[in-house]
């Protein structure tokens, strides 16, 4: 791993990607940098494979990755024929995220594929390895800003967001305060967005008071898993701030997506409302990689029910392609 000074990578990271606005901002896929204009119909958070089985025993010696292919290329197909194009992998390090893995199953699709940078401090920390606990915020950022600048374990992949999750107490640990301020000086220094897995409101609005605090503006942050929220009001205290509000876990609840759905585009919140379906995977370990659920349920099941709703085509491509573009493109973001 390199070591990088933060300080000296922040600038020229703020001039190449701080774009005038005539300039087309871009995202990065596993295998090219691409204008967002190319993204397309996009699902924002989805998985190929994600292994429970802990940092200190993970490893890419857990799964055969012809066998992962063989899996989740039909499904992949799937979701390719009801219209999608770009399909962000939110699978994290230490959790089972394999770039050789995503760059394949980019060429055999088609499909544009994202992976991200960034560490896991959910669940009691399960995720973590041993070196989150003792490096400095300062430390992690460097390692997560060396992948973006470097690719990542030799793969020559990229990330192209900066993933992260915190546990659902307040006020958040002292680890998971750590990951947030990594996650910020990474984005100052390289423009990715951070999406974190959060699920309730409190610990996502410490999340961006932390991020404003070193310098982050609120629009650089995704609140992953607000469908578990079930306050709504708090998605407007989210949408004044500038976040962006991720209902991501539609194929394990339809209706409720739809509710909450109706309630944004009530409130003119749409226009900072993420959907998708939080679907796959292929679990190592279980027998052919256990119960992989479908690309589809947004277009089967949702989209339909919205559109009796009094959905438009245009609320739905807001939805699935001006807002996951406008999200993830490569920006830094600085807070006021």
């Amino acid at each position: 791993m390199k070591i990088y000074s933060l300080l000296s990578i922040i600038p020229i990271a703020a001039q190449a990607y701080c774009t005038p606005a005539t300039q087309q901002l871009e995202v990065i896929s596993v295998d090219r940098k691409m204008p967002t204009s190319e993204m397309g119909t996009t699902l924002i958070h989805e998985h190929i494979l994600v292994d429970f089985i802990g940092a200190d025993s993970v490893g890419y010696h857990r799964w055969n990755r012809d066998s992962v292919i063989a899996q989740a290329l039909p499904f992949l197909m799937d979701a390719k024929e009801r219209g999608v194009n770009t399909f962000i992998d939110c699978t994290p390090a230490y959790l089972g995220r394999d770039p050789w893995l995503l760059k394949e199953l980019s060429e055999l699709s088609g499909l544009t594929i994202m992976t991200n940078t960034g560490y896991y401090g959910a669940v009691d920390s399960k995720y973590l390895p041993e070196h989150a606990f003792t490096e400095t915020a300062e430390q992690l950022a460097t390692r997560w800003i060396d992948e973006f600048q470097n690719g990542i374990e030799g793969s020559g992949v990229k990330p192209g967001f900066i993933k992260i999750s915190v546990n659902s107490d307040v006020p958040l640990s002292t680890i998971d305060q750590k990951l947030v301020r990594a996650a910020a000086l990474t984005h100052l220094a390289t423009g990715m967005t951070i999406a974190s897995h959060t699920g309730p409101a409190l610990p996502a609005l410490e999340e961006i008071a932390l991020l404003k605090a070193e310098g982050v503006a609120p629009s650089a942050f995704i609140w992953v898993h607000a469908q578990n929220e079930n306050d709504f009001s708090y998605y407007n205290k989210a949408y004044d701030l500038g976040a962006w509000i991720s209902l991501d876990g539609v194929v394990w609840n339809v209706e409720g997506h739809l509710d909450r759905l109706i309630y944004c585009k009530k409130n003119g919140l749409l226009n900072k409302v993420l959907i998708s379906h939080d679907a796959g995977w292929y679990s190592p370990g279980e027998l052919n990689g256990g119960d992989f659920k479908a690309f589809t349920s947004i277009f089967d099941e949702l989209i339909p029910l919205l559109k009796q709703n009094d959905f438009s085509e245009k609320d739905i491509d807001q939805l699935l392609r001006i807002n996951p573009a406008r999200a993830f493109a490569i920006n830094v973001k600085a807070a006021n």
